[in-house]
């Protein structure tokens, strides 16, 4: 059922069950069917959910032995300070968060809000989030930011404020597809941050890392701005 299939049942479930959520009454689990009330993920799937490993690079949250910064980020740190990640990005949460981001499925940020909160809730609070911000027409086309979804159901939870402290100033292709080098250059001036993020311990948010080329250009636009300590923060780190 992997795949295309469950993508196309799980997109029907959702439209069928996401309304009645909000009656606060029983409706199937969007992974596997069983009732559950409240939520869309029942107890059993959000366990099996694949996470990510105890032992793991601070900087960039891939696995490392011992919990130790991993070579890649010895040779070359990341523009941010440290990075939270609570997923593996592989099945099923890789279906999860391609219906939340791709076919409207908004309702899935509160579950990605609550396991991100459950993994910052005893770290240091940043002043502020801000999310991966999207060019305008991407906006228009989507007709709503993922990452900004989840900024306002995490920032809610951990009671922190969310601003638009930055912008994307080119319509960027998607990074899906790309090699490193042009993941580096596609996204090369692509963001711009205020002043309003000068002197401000800020946490930068988005749903997927992959190879964080997203998250490093938008961490020097934040550092240019003045940002003086700097979070990623992300659903999920891809392997």
């Amino acid at each position: 059922m992997k795949g295309g299939l469950l993508s196309n049942s799980l997109g029907s479930l959702l439209n069928n069950c996401l309304h009645i959520l909000q009656m606060g009454v029983t409706q199937p689990c969007v992974l596997c069917g069983a009732r559950v009330q409240g939520r869309l993920i029942c107890s059993a799937c959000d366990a099996d959910l694949p996470k990510l490993p105890a032992q793991r690079c601070p900087l960039c949250a891939r696995p490392a032995p011992g919990g130790l910064v991993c070579g890649a980020c010895l040779k070359k740190q990341p523009a941010f300070e440290r990075c939270e990640a609570v997923y593996v990005y592989d099945f099923p949460l890789d279906v999860l968060i391609r219906q939340c981001k791709y076919h409207g499925a908004q309702e899935l940020a509160e579950p990605f809000a609550c396991a991100l909160a459950h993994r910052l809730a005893e770290l240091p609070r940043p002043d502020f989030i801000v999310p991966m911000p999207l060019h305008p027409a991407r906006l228009r086309e989507r007709g709503f930011n993922q990452a900004l979804e989840i900024a306002h159901r995490l920032g809610a939870r951990l009671d922190l404020p969310v601003r638009h402290a930055c912008q994307r100033l080119r319509n960027t292709p998607p990074q899906a597809g790309l090699d490193l080098q042009a993941r580096k250059r596609n996204l090369r001036g692509a963001f711009t941050c205020d002043e309003s993020s000068a002197g401000a311990r800020i946490a930068l948010l988005d749903d997927v890392m992959t190879s964080g080329s997203s998250l490093n250009e938008l961490a020097r636009a934040a550092r240019r701005a003045g940002a003086v300590d700097i979070s990623a923060w992300v659903v999920a780190r891809t392997l």
